[in-house]
């Protein structure tokens, strides 16, 4: 089983540096015009929970999007909500974009609830397929115990600026805030009679042939949006932004906090191996940074920082490895979150990864050399009943009156005389059985500095 193990982990390693060197989606040079010069159309998925790694895909591809390459944004969306903080900030972004931001909810079936309605709403362009939904956006707060009603103030805040956006956009206010106030739901076609979207349309083709010679008011500049011939570029997101949306979903977020308080109470309970501590606090970070508590720049230090520690933690305790692959691990995961300046040239964060897996795999190489020798000898132990090698002869170091230390081996050791009797500093002695960390010795025959208890009780007086 250790064999099948080490081969696993091996295994799983070695795919994850393979994951760092691959192509980051996204990341492609923008293509300016195309032949008749008409500008590109970004097109972004947002599917599932809308998480903190959802948000910040977006927001990067708004933020570095160039206005003279790009006429347009289009958000293919079906979500059931998602985190208010991630919700707010990506209506921030949509509304400093330098482009209109068109949202498309579909394909049929497909729904824009809770957060999606805000989402939807914040668009410059609002559009749903035939059978889809939209609304029931009442917040509520998270729980060990389940979800709960979230506060009034939360409520009342939480409408107020769904009316204040969906004004801006020239929604109707007063219908829009009830998806706040009252879980109000519509369907596609209830959503465009009540000027909810803008456009009903079936699919994303349908969708381009609508928004040809779309015209529209954006941060005081009008725009022209022309899809006929206009290339549609698909963004993915980037690995950390992948990792960061898997992270931040609050199911796995909550699970991963408690398995950390639960690995550390174990491990503080239970000292000796590591193991414990050294996976429920990697689960414990993984938890906090999923939550939103640090941001992913903060995270990608503090990960770096612990897996530095860990791997020093290896080299000055006695860890059987569990240390430096904890280490190798943190690592990683701290070089995924690298932050990102704008200053720094690209080829510095791909050498610096590269130096980071390297590191991290010859760690853990060398952590599983050790482990692997410290599981074959508990097996050799299990079979010979001893875990340590016994020498046949040690030497007293501290006096034996009957229990004292040996010196065996060059190490130290509890021991205590068979018989009963005194032995002296410096007497050799001969082991004689081992009882779990204790020894059991007695005088080598010939050495006169042994004291026998019983004899000098045989000359008392009397």
């Amino acid at each position: 089983m250790p064999g099948r193990l080490k081969r696993i982990t091996l295994l799983c390693f070695f795919l994850a540096a393979l994951c760092l060197f691959l192509p980051a989606a996204g990341g492609e040079p923008q293509q300016a015009l195309d032949a008749d010069g008409v500008k590109s159309i970004y097109l972004l998925p947002l599917q599932g929970v809308i998480t903190a790694g959802q948000a910040a895909f977006i927001k990067r591809q708004l933020d570095t999007l160039d206005p003279q390459a790009v006429q347009a944004v289009i958000i293919h969306m079906d979500t059931p909500g998602g985190l208010v903080d991630a919700t707010l900030n990506l209506s921030k972004a949509f509304a400093a974009a330098p482009v209109p931001i068109v949202v498309f909810v579909g394909p049929s079936g497909a729904i824009a609830a809770s957060a999606g309605a805000f989402i939807l709403v914040s668009a410059d362009v609002a559009a749903m397929a035939p059978g889809t939904t939209v609304g029931a956006a009442k917040p509520v707060a998270l729980s060990p115990g389940g979800a709960e009603p979230a506060e009034d103030k939360t409520i009342n805040f939480l409408a107020g600026h769904m009316r204040s956006i969906s004004r801006e956009r020239g929604r109707p206010g007063d219908i829009t805030e009830r998806f706040v106030t009252e879980n109000l739901t519509l369907s596609a076609n209830e959503a465009q009679e009540q000027g909810v979207i803008d456009l009903l349309v079936p699919n994303l083709d349908a969708l381009l042939a609508a928004l040809h010679g779309w015209e529209g008011e954006k941060g005081g500049q009008l725009y022209t949006i022309i899809t006929a011939g206009a290339p549609l570029q698909e963004q993915k997101m980037t690995l950390q932004e992948r990792f960061q949306d898997r992270i931040s979903n609050p199911q796995i977020a909550f699970l991963l906090l408690m398995a950390g308080v639960l690995g550390i109470y174990f491990g503080l309970g239970m000292p000796g191996t590591f193991i414990p501590e050294v996976l429920g606090a990697l689960a414990l970070l993984l938890g906090i940074y999923g939550i939103g508590l640090f941001d992913t720049n903060t995270m990608g230090i503090i990960f770096l920082i612990v897996g530095f520690a860990l791997l020093i933690g290896e080299i000055f305790t006695s860890g059987f490895g569990v240390l430096g692959i904890g280490g190798a691990v943190s690592l990683l995961i701290g070089a995924v979150l690298l932050p990102r300046e704008p200053l720094m040239a690209e080829g510095w964060y791909a050498s610096f990864i590269a130096t980071v897996v390297g590191l991290a795999l010859a760690v853990s190489m060398l952590s599983f050399v050790v482990s692997t020798v410290v599981l074959r000898s508990r097996r050799g132990w299990k079979k010979s009943g001893a875990f340590f090698r016994i020498a046949p002869v040690a030497e007293v170091v501290e006096l034996l009156a009957p229990c004292g230390t040996v010196r065996m081996r060059g190490e130290l050791w509890k021991a205590c005389s068979e018989d009963g009797s005194t032995l002296q500093e410096g007497v050799r002695v001969a082991v004689i059985r081992q009882e779990g960390l204790t020894l059991y010795v007695r005088a080598v025959d010939g050495d006169t500095q042994a004291g026998d208890t019983q004899g000098k009780e045989s000359h008392s007086p009397g």
